[in-house]
């Protein structure tokens, strides 16, 4: 069993500390339980939710571990390293289709699929703390071609590292999170260029959620970004 896997084990649920938590926290998670009343096991979760995505992270397992992705970038394979992941990233609706069309005509030039290809996997696997891989990453995303529409997105800068490790990554959607940290009581920092600040508020967001719904045992980023999805998004207005 490779090493990520491990977050996909069944977690062991664990005692929450109720007065702990903001009336705020306690309505979000009774509004996830009126959908989903099995939690994060629930069947109709799984379907919606839950499985999509899991099944899109064990392809880019499959087709862009670092062992194969390595191998690539030695071979000078750019353009299809990037064929790979927006293909990966094409089976899920987690981008707007404009941001799908954006990205697809930044990789194509040999120069956007290279800057691409050696960006992302500095960002996945490379030297220095998080914060720094996250930096230059959304430096990469900037300097992509542009055709029309703007390539630098909350959506495109975290989609794939939430693909690849959502043990550690989660995606960030702007309008959906920012309502959803409101809902939660959350102080949620957020600028709408990418950069560091705000995605290190999300992932405590979210590591706020999993410290609340502890006795509901979420996995991964999956299911806490899941849970706020339910949280922001109108599909699931009541």
């Amino acid at each position: 069993m490779r090493a990520s896997n491990l977050a996909f084990a069944q977690p062991r649920p664990r005692e929450i500390h109720r007065e702990q938590i903001t009336p705020q926290a306690r309505r979000c998670r009774k509004k996830f339980l009126r959908f989903f009343p099995g939690g994060f096991e629930d069947e109709t979760y799984l379907a919606w939710e839950r499985d999509y995505k899991l099944n899109a992270n064990r392809e880019w397992d499959r087709m862009l571990n670092q062992s194969a992705y390595s191998a690539l970038l030695r071979e000078g394979d750019y353009a299809e390293i990037a064929l790979r992941a927006v293909r990966i990233e094409a089976r899920t609706n987690l981008i707007f289709s404009f941001e799908k069309m954006a990205l697809r005509d930044a990789v194509k030039p040999a120069a956007g699929a290279r800057m691409f290809a050696t960006g992302l996997y500095d960002f996945l696997h490379g030297k220095g703390r998080m914060q720094e891989r996250f930096e230059r990453w959304c430096d990469v995303v900037a300097r992509l071609p542009r055709k029309q529409t703007r390539v630098l997105t909350w959506p495109i800068v975290t989609v794939f590292g939430f693909l690849a490790e959502p043990e550690k990554h989660i995606f960030l959607k702007p309008n959906v999170t920012k309502t959803a940290a409101r809902e939660y009581g959350f102080p949620f920092h957020y600028q709408s260029r990418p950069e560091w600040k705000t995605y290190a508020s999300c992932l405590d967001f979210a590591e706020t959620v999993r410290d609340n719904l502890g006795d509901l045992g979420p996995r991964d980023m999956i299911d806490l970004q899941s849970f706020i999805w339910v949280q922001g998004s109108s599909e699931y207005d009541e």
